[in-house]
């Protein structure tokens, strides 16, 4: 009885079968010039690989292509197969090692990017300007302080309680124990000190904030100053 023809055609495997031994490592040093090699070791291989990867890696597309990846790399690196120190199956699955790592590194990457992107299109124009409101200040509020700190204690005191307490001169004057022209002219002092490191501080509509600076002063303020 003769042998069928797709029997007499099919590769020899790599898993022990009969032939297995013997041809499989002659066809790894032929791959890179020999396609029938190439697809006799392919034929053989395969599926082994094929289960290597399926193993670690999730989608069957990527298994697919990881795969046919560790064969395009098993051709250029054909002429270091060494039979004395692997078998052909372990030295593909040397290769699906590498190329499985690579793979999950550049998922990796790719879902990190991905990450960044998808948070940042949560973060509207609306919110940008917001964001940049808030560092702005942020800065004004750092170069205020120091500027606060460099005023001197009677003018930075009228200044806080303004400012900071929200309280009517009237208030200040009697907190601070001066008269309420004193208190006038010490805010008006502090504000044009500061006017240039917040111009916000001084308001044209205040009757408190005088812009002449030749106001004239109350005199127990020039007692208090002196």
């Amino acid at each position: 009885m003769s042998t069928p023809p797709a029997a007499r055609s099919r590769p020899s495997r790599s898993d022990g079968r009969p032939g297995s031994t013997n041809e499989l490592p002659h066809l790894c040093g032929r791959i890179g010039a020999d396609p029938d090699a190439l697809e006799a070791l392919y034929r053989a291989c395969v599926r082994d690989v094929e289960r290597f990867v399926a193993r670690r890696v999730r989608d069957p597309y990527d298994v697919a292509d990881l795969t046919a990846d560790v064969f395009v790399r098993a051709i250029g690196s054909a002429g270091t197969y060494d039979a004395a120190r692997a078998s052909p199956v372990a030295w593909l699955l040397g290769i699906a090692r590498h190329v499985v790592a690579g793979h999950h590194e550049a998922t990796a990457r790719r879902q990190h990017v991905e990450r960044r992107v998808e948070a940042r299109r949560f973060v509207d124009d609306d919110a940008h300007e917001r964001l940049a409101e808030q560092v702005d200040a942020a800065a004004r509020a750092r170069h205020l302080h120091g500027e606060l700190a460099a005023l001197p204690p009677p003018l930075r005191a009228v200044l806080e309680l303004v400012v900071v307490d929200d309280l009517p001169l009237v208030d200040v004057a009697q907190v601070l124990g001066i008269s309420p022209g004193a208190a006038r002219v010490r805010l008006h002092r502090a504000r044009v000190r500061l006017r240039r490191a917040l111009p916000a501080l001084t308001d044209p509509t205040d009757p408190t904030d005088p812009t002449d600076p030749t106001d004239p002063t109350d005199p127990a303020d020039r007692s208090t100053e002196a």
